[in-house]
């Protein structure tokens, strides 16, 4: 367990892994520090050793690194930790906004893996003593840890958003799955909420959609943990504005944004889609709203820290 008073004395320390440099900078400036020092040395054949150019001995050093493809990044999330460890780091909090990964968290079919599973071994194995993240695939996973895990919610940020617009907002969810997830929306909006039913044909393709619920004359907001290939968001979208919604908006706050997912975007009847900067984005579209968690996740840092409750931080 934490020793309380030895954790108020220990230094924080905050490092990053590249991929994720962009939103790290933006979390230590919110929390009121710079980021520490650290190199990669590369080999000619892709092998690279990540490494700390200062001391981070009796440190609580916290690694900002999401996890999204290609997994190099998994993998060097992994060898900062072990290389924290080794140089006598206190503890080693994992601050991994987007969990990669995640959507492998049961066998769905015969002699599958369950990455989500994988993933919390292998950290536990290069010894992190904490995670934290946002917006699991399904909640479950944390029960896959055997260390705490602090789960953050985007819609502590989307739903002041929402509440902006002034608007009589009716919540969809995008699949059976998601209805927990538009429930909660629904439920802090007092609004009413519809429920999308998708057949998927294979991976990343859905067959069909149907909506349950009324959308005629109603704003439409499609609420989701993801957004990759942006197919079933933008057939339903369509489908939508075809049953005479007056406009659709979709939140999901991990961008994923795969393949033909930009020009889908810009194609759909999709009036706005708001993410936030778990990952970052790799193309552009006008339609896309940004909102940053590092001011989240730099409370949410110092609350830990200090051994505060951070149940303020949570909308459902």
């Amino acid at each position: 367990m934490l020793n309380k008073e030895k954790m108020k004395k220990a230094p924080i320390k905050f490092f990053t892994g590249r991929s994720s440099a962009y939103l790290a900078e933006k979390i230590a400036k919110s929390f009121g520090t710079e980021l520490g020092k650290t190199s990669v040395l590369e080999f000619s054949d892709g092998e690279f050793q990540p490494a700390y150019d200062e001391s981070v001995r009796g440190c609580i050093v916290f690694i900002v690194q999401s996890t999204f493809p290609p997994q190099d990044n998994l993998m060097e999330l992994l060898l900062m930790i072990d290389a924290a460890k080794r140089a006598s780091a206190y503890k080693v909090v994992a601050v991994i906004p987007y969990l990669g990964l995640a959507r492998q968290d049961r066998k769905d079919r015969p002699r599958c893996s369950i990455g989500a599973k994988m993933v919390a071994d292998l950290l536990s194995a290069a010894g992190v003593d904490r995670i934290m993240t946002m917006d699991l695939h399904a909640d479950q996973i944390q029960g896959f840890f055997d260390v705490p895990v602090d789960h953050l919610y985007a819609s502590s940020l989307f739903i002041p958003y929402l509440k902006s617009l002034g608007q009589d907002l009716v919540i969809a969810a995008p699949d059976m799955g998601g209805s927990k997830r538009a429930n909660a929306y629904a439920r802090f909006l007092n609004s009413e909420m519809v429920i999308c039913y998708k057949v998927r044909k294979k991976a990343n393709v859905v067959g069909e959609i149907k909506v349950i619920g009324e959308v005629k004359d109603r704003d439409m907001v499609i609420v989701d943990d993801m957004i990759d290939t942006a197919g079933t968001v933008c057939l339903a979208a369509d489908m939508m504005m075809g049953e005479g919604a007056k406009s659709v908006r979709v939140l999901a706050t991990h961008p994923v944004l795969s393949g033909p997912a930009y020009e889908r975007i810009d194609n759909s009847s999709i009036k706005e889609l708001v993410v936030s900067d778990t990952i970052p984005l790799r193309g552009h579209s006008e339609k896309i709203k940004v909102i940053s968690v590092a001011d989240l996740f730099a409370d949410v840092i110092n609350k830990v820290y200090k051994y505060k409750s951070i149940s303020s931080n949570f909308i459902f």
